[in-house]
Formats: C-alpha cells, structure tokens, sequence
C-alpha cells in the first residue's frame, strides 16, 4: 500500500527505513523523499514509526550519547 503518492513511497519501505534507523518523518524523507511534496503522508508516516521501537529513542530515553552508543549496537549485530 503506498504510504506517499508524490513520490511512490509505500509502507513497506518506510517500515524498512525504521528497521535501518529512522525515528522521525524527517528522518523518513531524507532516506526517500516521503513527506517532502504536498506533505498529506506525513501523519501515515508518524503512525507506521509509532508501531516499532527506535533504538535511538530507546538510547535517548536512558539519557545516554545516541549516536555513539547506535554505532556500536550496529558493530555488535
């Protein structure tokens, strides 16, 4: 089902997009543009990341260096 018509984004690829790290529509339309044209998706989009976990936000929630602590959760995988 596509999430973003402007630009052919459906929910599979923005779901993928979070599996990879993504925590916010902003994050989404850097990695596929879904969001950036007439902005109509971008409800969607909050809803789909609201369903999964984000490690950065889980990282972000403990007060510890989100960045630095993702990469390394990224090399022990």
């Amino acid at each position: 089902m596509y999430v973003c018509s402007c630009f052919g984004v459906t929910e599979a690829q923005v779901q993928q997009h979070a599996e990879d790290g993504a925590c916010t529509p902003r994050q989404i339309a850097s990695a596929c543009k879904a969001g950036t044209d007439c902005g109509s998706c971008v409800r969607r989009i909050q809803a789909i990341l609201g369903r999964g976990t984000c490690p950065r936000r889980e990282l972000a929630d403990q007060g510890r260096p989100v960045l630095s602590d993702l990469e390394r959760l990224d090399e022990a995988a």
